[in-house]
């Protein structure tokens, strides 16, 4: 009878799309996300040795799994099916943490992208206050909040922008850190775990005292010179410079509209 049950799950572990260890568990579990238009992730998967093996891998070689890495442009796929128990040199590996990268695209240019990083951490033991809790349906959702911050940058004073992740609550307030999620090994068999990114309504100057808020948006101070690279604006909210947007626009006095604020006198 024993024979039979063994012969059943493994042949159940072949028709399923998710993998079955030794006991029948599956091992796997799907990492997705929900996010802003023109967002993607990044992720890679770290592997180490299983409790109580002494054994090591030659070099680290393959111990670790990357997913949307070359493709988070043009390919990206947001669910991740990440396996939790892999042999590897014949040294049996858990999973031990997945780095994440946001990714998110401003301009047409290549370059025109900015990143911030979020991590899930797999633990023996968790505290209480790193602990996440899965649903009914085998879901947990952890959560950030992406702002871009913005600066000019070079001789023509283009707008490039920096993406800033904070970690959040389920309600949106910010707490401490990126993005961040703590598991068990035995908790993620079969779930999924999934990001939810909220992305800030406004932006914000990336270093202080550079630019001055005004009606309507910010206007960039001048420095020294048009040359002056920091321009800070040290008192004078007087002297201000154009720059140039990411598509092109090159005579913009005010950041984001790119109109000339025209203050109406009562």
């Amino acid at each position: 009878m024993k024979r039979i049950i063994r012969s059943l799950i493994a042949a159940s572990c072949l028709a399923l799309t998710v993998g079955c260890s030794a006991t029948g568990k599956s091992n796997n579990f799907i990492f997705t996300a929900d996010l802003p238009p023109d967002f993607a992730y990044t992720a890679r998967a770290n592997y180490v040795p299983a409790k109580g093996e002494t054994c090591s891998v030659p070099g680290g070689r393959n111990t670790q799994i990357g997913f949307n890495i070359e493709e988070w442009r043009t390919e990206y796929k947001a669910d991740s099916e990440i396996e939790l128990r892999r042999t590897v040199s014949g040294c049996p590996l858990v999973l031990y943490s997945i780095e994440l990268f946001v990714y998110a695209k401003y301009g047409t240019h290549p370059g025109d992208f900015g990143r911030d990083f979020g991590k899930i951490s797999v633990r023996a033991q968790l505290d209480e206050r790193d602990k996440d809790t899965f649903n009914a349906a085998g879901e947990s959702e952890f959560y950030g909040q992406c702002q871009w911050l913005f600066r000019t940058s070079g001789s023509l004073r283009r707008i490039v922008k920096i993406l800033d992740c904070k970690d959040t609550d389920a309600q949106g307030k910010l707490t401490r850190g990126h993005p961040f999620a703590a598991y068990t090994l035995d908790q993620l068999p079969g779930k999924t775990v999934r990001l939810k990114i909220k992305q800030a309504a406004e932006e914000e100057p990336f270093m202080g005292d550079t630019w001055v808020k005004v009606p309507g948006g910010w206007k960039r101070c001048m420095g020294e010179s048009f040359e002056d690279q920091d321009a800070f604006c040290n008192g004078n909210d007087k002297d201000f410079s154009t720059f140039r947007m990411p598509d092109g626009r090159d005579t913009c006095t005010i950041y984001p509209g790119c109109t000339e604020n025209k203050e109406v006198t009562p």
